[in-house]
C-alpha cells in the first residue's frame, strides 16, 4: 500500500512539474514560491493589525506568532526528521527545477504547513476573507511541486499539519487565554437587537377598537 502511494505521488509530481508546465507558470511560480519576497509585506500587514486592527487585530497578531512558531517547529524539527524523505529534486531524474534545491528533508513542506496554519487562524477571525486566505495558501502549495522541490504528498501533509496547528492555538486561545486574561483576549460579542413587539392583548384591543 505504501509503495503504491509513493508511486502515485511520484506520478502526480511529474504531472504537475512537467505535463502541466507552461511559460506563464514558469514565470510566476518561482516568484510565488519565494517566501523572501513576501516577508516585508507580511511584516507590514502584521504591524497594520496591531495599529489599526483594534482589539481583534492585536489578538490575531499575537496568535499568529504562536501559530507559525508551532507549525514551523513541528514541520522542521519533528515531522521532517521523523520521515526523512529526500526531496524529488535530489533523487529523481528529469525534474524541471526552477529554484535552487534544498538539502533539507521533503515531508512536510514548511511553506504549506505555515501558510495553511496562518489561513486557518485568520479564517477563524475574519470569516469573509477565508477564500482569499486558503486560496493563497493553496497557490503557494501548488507552486512547490511545480518548481520541483516537493512531492504533492508533502504539501498535502503540510496543509493538514498547518490546520492542526491552527486548531491547537485556537483551543489554547478559547479555553485558556480568554479565561485567564479576559481583559486582553476576550472579544465582546455584538449586542443582539431585540425588536419591540406589540403585546397580543394590546393588538387585540386595537383591532377591536377599529371594528367599532
Amino acid at each position: 500500500m505504501l509503495h503504491w502511494l509513493l508511486q502515485a505521488d511520484t506520478w502526480l509530481f511529474f504531472i504537475i512539474n512537467k505535463t502541466l508546465a507552461n511559460p506563464v507558470f514558469d514565470l510566476l511560480m518561482p516568484i510565488i514560491t519565494n517566501d523572501k519576497i513576501f516577508r516585508l509585506p507580511i511584516l507590514l500587514i502584521w504591524i497594520v493589525l496591531i495599529i489599526f486592527g483594534g482589539k481583534r487585530g492585536r489578538i490575531v497578531a499575537f496568535l499568529i506568532l504562536l501559530t507559525i512558531l508551532l507549525s514551523d517547529q513541528l514541520s522542521s524539527f519533528v515531522v521532517k526528521p521523523l520521515f526523512a524523505r529526500i526531496r524529488p529534486c535530489n533523487v529523481l531524474s528529469g525534474v524541471r527545477l526552477l529554484v535552487p534545491c534544498s538539502g533539507s528533508y521533503s515531508f512536510t513542506s514548511s511553506h504549506a504547513t505555515n501558510l495553511f496554519a496562518a489561513a486557518g487562524l485568520f479564517a477563524n477571525f475574519y470569516r469573509k476573507g477565508k477564500w482569499y486566505f486558503f486560496g493563497y495558501a493553496a497557490l503557494v502549495a501548488y507552486s512547490r511541486p511545480y518548481v520541483g522541490v516537493h512531492y504533492p504528498l508533502d504539501v498535502i501533509g503540510g496543509a493538514l499539519l498547518g490546520l492542526i496547528s491552527a486548531q491547537v492555538i485556537l483551543i489554547l486561545y478559547k479555553k485558556v487565554l480568554t479565561s485567564a486574561l479576559p481583559g486582553w483576549f476576550q472579544l465582546e460579542r455584538p449586542a443582539v437587537k431585540i425588536e419591540e413587539s406589540v403585546p397580543v392583548t394590546n393588538r387585540s384591543s386595537s383591532d377591536a377598537n377599529e371594528k367599532i
